[in-house]
C-alpha cells in the first residue's frame, strides 16, 4: 500500500533533493512513485500565488493577509489535484512524494499573526483545505530544519547561481525569522518529523552531508 509523504522545510534546506532521493531509493525497493511539488507554477490554478509571490498585491508578505494567501495557495493545490494527481493518490500501490504543501501555509502564513491567533490559524486551515476543500491529509510530514541565517545564505546563491530575481518571500530577512520560529512551534503543534539538516564548526553554521540527512529521513519513514 502506497504513503503521501510530504518534504517541507524554509527555502534552501534541500526539499527537492531529498525528495528525488527518496523517490529513488522506493523505485530502486519496486514501488511505483509519483512526486509532486507545489506552488504548480504556470498553471490556471497558480495564477493568485504568482501574483502574489511577485509583488503584485504589495512588496512585503503582510500586505496580504494569512487567511487571503492561504486561499491562493489552496486553490493552486485544489487545482493540481482535481486535474493531475488525484489519480495517483487514489491508488493504493503508489507512493505519493510532495516538496511542500498545506504544511508550507502553516510554516509561511502563520508568521503574519499574533500567536495568540497560531493556534485557531492552523485550526482553520487544517480544516479547510483538508475537510472543507477536500484535499488529502499526508501520512507523513518531514520538516527539514535549517536556521534562518543559513536558509537565507543559500537562497542567496541560488539567485546568484540560476540568475533569478527572488521574490517577496526570499527578500524578506525577517520573513526568514519569523518562519523558522513558526515552524518549529508547527511542527510541534502537528506532530511532525523533524530532522536537522545543519551543523555548527568553529562558530560557523554550514549544511550536513546529503547522504546523513536521507539515512535520518528514511529511518524517520521506516523505509
Amino acid at each position: 500500500m502506497g504513503r503521501f509523504i510530504v518534504i517541507d522545510g524554509l527555502d534552501g534546506s534541500g526539499k527537492h533533493t531529498q525528495l528525488t532521493r527518496l523517490a529513488d531509493h522506493l523505485r530502486a525497493q519496486g514501488k511505483k512513485v509519483r512526486t509532486i511539488d507545489f506552488p504548480h507554477y504556470n498553471t490556471p490554478g497558480c495564477v493568485l500565488v504568482e501574483e502574489y509571490l511577485n509583488g503584485k498585491f504589495g512588496d512585503k508578505p503582510e500586505d496580504t493577509g494569512a487567511y487571503a494567501a492561504s486561499l491562493f495557495y489552496a486553490m493552486d493545490r485544489f487545482y493540481s489535484y482535481a486535474t493531475d494527481w488525484k489519480k495517483d493518490y487514489l491508488n493504493p500501490d503508489t507512493y505519493l512524494l510532495a516538496d511542500r504543501y498545506t504544511t508550507a501555509n502553516a510554516v509561511h502564513q502563520t508568521t503574519k499573526l499574533d500567536k495568540s491567533e497560531w493556534d485557531s490559524y492552523l485550526n482553520w486551515l487544517f480544516d479547510t483545505e483538508f475537510d472543507k476543500i477536500a484535499l488529502p491529509r499526508p501520512d507523513d510530514v518531514i520538516y527539514l530544519e535549517v536556521p534562518p541565517a543559513l536558509s537565507r545564505e543559500l537562497v542567496r546563491k541560488r539567485s546568484v547561481s540560476d540568475n533569478r530575481a527572488m521574490d517577496i518571500h526570499e527578500k524578506d530577512a525577517g520573513f526568514f525569522e519569523k518562519s523558522y520560529e513558526a515552524a518549529l512551534y508547527t511542527a510541534d503543534y502537528c506532530g511532525w518529523t523533524k530532522i536537522a539538516c545543519h551543523t555548527e564548526k568553529d562558530g560557523s553554521l554550514a549544511m550536513r552531508q546529503v547522504d546523513e540527512i536521507t539515512a535520518d529521513i528514511l529511518r524517520a519513514l521506516d523505509l
